[in-house]
């Protein structure tokens, strides 16, 4: 589709719409918790007292990262009610951004092995139409958790980054992240799907700007090392009581565990040459292991499986999507026993990752699938490809190179970057 002199893709004309119909629909009862960023820049910026680097050892309930606050001061020279719903509109608008980058990002990792383009397409539109109601509707919308949306928007460009060979972009992107919201450290094995060298300074750059941003309200005020401390009430539909924690508030040692679990778990993925899983793993176990049951903690599942389903993945229908729509969604809202929904998290939690770590994924053997491969241009036209089995790894499905018995994808795209005289 071409607009004036600019090509439009019919998917993304289609997931804007989506879009707009949702942000419509939920409008009318949004921004549940606005007012903590809205108090959150206001304490960091001066304009009330007891706040500035003293903002988290005086209000350790605000669990958000300062570059939330420093991007919700945009809305602030608004009034209330106008700052909200423009703030609701930029994060609903970013929600379909990410759809266009992981998109591209999809695209150019499977550049060079006779991609289907309109497949691809496809896949990504089946995979929004899912996304996009949980995103606008909880995260953007209803609960205005901006330090959710700009903490997986800013993952989302690390995964650009990493696909397009840009060690230092995955580094700051990553940081980012974390600088947003804590518990976005669960995507820093990221950094372990780069080559060594690269790796290294992707890692000192990430690590220093988490350090810039967080370690000044620790050096100036040792209370905020309680803000770690902070508890939610334990829900008795949360996947912990099924451990057998039946604390009534976050257990002390649960929060490490989270991170502890995603970054294990991530590690696992690139270890076994599954990356793309990586941001997947991570809030999969924040919803095993957190204590509350919000359900715009499942936006941020449905982004690691639109990640996972359009780069890690090559079959049309985005089932693990539509999966964890239906059980994760569909349980809070159809399922009146607490109990069940706990075991339905519990349940999707566990079966996600051993499917998505152990499932075996082989090869594509010969016939008509490998021929038209060989062809190379053979999908280009737009024709549909034949259903066929991945092989054990997904990176090396794409580039045919086995990421830890010879170069990475990563690697090469670095190789490649080199060569044309980049840096």
């Amino acid at each position: 589709m071409w607009i004036g002199r600019y090509r439009v893709r019919w998917h993304i004309v289609l997931l804007t719409v989506w879009t707009a119909v949702w942000f419509a629909v939920a409008e009318r009862h949004g921004a549940v918790s606005w007012h903590y960023l809205r108090e959150g820049q206001e304490l960091l910026f001066g304009q009330q007292p007891g706040g500035g680097l003293a903002l988290y050892a005086n209000h350790p309930d605000l669990q958000i990262g300062p570059v939330s606050f420093v991007v919700a001061g945009l809305f602030s020279p608004f009034p209330a009610g106008v700052g909200e719903k423009l703030a609701d509109a930029f994060m609903s608008g970013l929600g379909l951004y990410m759809l266009v980058l992981v998109g591209r990002a999809a695209a150019d990792h499977n550049r060079g092995t006779g991609l289907n383009h309109r497949r691809l397409q496809q896949r990504v539109l089946i995979a929004g139409a899912a996304f996009i109601p949980m995103w606008v509707v909880e995260v953007s919308v209803r609960f205005a958790h901006l330090d959710d949306v700009l903490a997986l928007f800013f993952a989302t460009f690390a995964v650009r980054s990493l696909v397009r060979g840009r060690a230092t972009a995955v580094g700051v992107f990553l940081a980012l992240a974390v600088d947003s919201k804590p518990w976005a450290v669960g995507f820093l094995p990221l950094l372990l799907a780069l080559p060594r060298p690269a790796r290294m300074r992707s890692a000192g750059w990430a690590f220093a700007l988490v350090a810039v941003a967080w370690l000044p309200f620790y050096l100036t005020h040792l209370d905020t090392l309680h803000a770690a401390r902070f508890t939610i009430p334990n829900r008795p539909a949360s996947a912990l009581r099924w451990f057998g924690v039946d604390d009534p508030v976050t257990p002390w040692w649960d929060r490490p565990a989270q991170m502890a679990l995603g970054t294990a778990l991530g590690a696992l993925a690139v270890r076994r040459d599954r990356w793309p899983a990586v941001v997947f793993l991570a809030v999969d176990a924040r919803i095993l292991l957190d204590p509350s049951v919000y359900t715009y903690y499942n936006a941020s599942v449905l982004l690691g499986t639109l990640i996972w389903d359009s780069i890690g993945q090559r079959r049309l229908v985005p089932w693990v999507s539509w999966i964890a729509l239906i059980s994760l969604y569909g349980s809070a809202l159809l399922v009146p026993s607490d109990s069940v929904q706990g075991f339905i998290r519990l349940a999707f939690g566990i079966g996600a990752a051993a499917y998505v770590l152990l499932w075996p994924q082989r090869a594509p053997r010969g016939g008509r699938g490998q021929t038209r491969r060989a062809a190379g241009q053979g999908n280009m036209a737009g024709e549909d490809e034949p259903e066929q089995l991945p092989p054990p790894h997904p990176v090396s499905y794409f580039r045919a190179v086995p990421q830890r018995r010879s170069r990475s994808f990563a690697h090469s795209c670095f190789a490649a970057h080199a060569t044309c005289g980049g840096r």
